[in-house]
């Protein structure tokens, strides 16, 4: 037996912005809101257990410091990373400087907050399209 990330916990000074963000990137829909103030997101089909996990943006006042260790690697389903790169700056990313050479294939964004993804080379298959081996 073997487990699967189910949701992934994000802590945030802004739950709704955060959520807001992270919808448009994913094309995911709030899923749900805890008395805490955390907001739940995930695929509009699926939800919650679905091949996807989904993000959990928890309100959090503690201070962030230095570099996180986990981030989020995202890749376009729908264009090339060109024009997603594109699109995720107008939703509110921004180019994040980790030490990265100039080389990589991948571009190293941070969200509004300042959390760091990537952007990856690889277009993927949408999940209802992924073919499973």
């Amino acid at each position: 037996m073997a487990c699967r990330i189910s949701e992934l916990v994000i802590d945030c000074a802004d739950p709704d912005r955060l959520a807001a963000f992270w919808s448009k990137v994913l094309g995911y829909v709030e899923l749900g809101r805890e008395d805490d103030g955390s907001i739940q997101i995930g695929p509009p089909d699926a939800g919650f257990g679905g091949p996807q996990p989904t993000l959990v943006l928890s309100p959090s006042s503690d201070p962030r410091t230095g570099k996180l260790p986990l981030h989020i690697d995202v890749n376009a389903t729908d264009r090339d990373q060109d024009a997603e790169l594109e699109r995720l700056l107008a939703l509110g990313a921004r180019p994040a400087d980790v030490g990265q050479t100039g080389t990589e294939s991948w571009h190293c964004l941070a969200d509004p907050e300042g959390n760091e993804f990537c952007l990856l080379h690889t277009r993927l298959q949408p999940v209802g399209q992924c073919s499973t081996p």
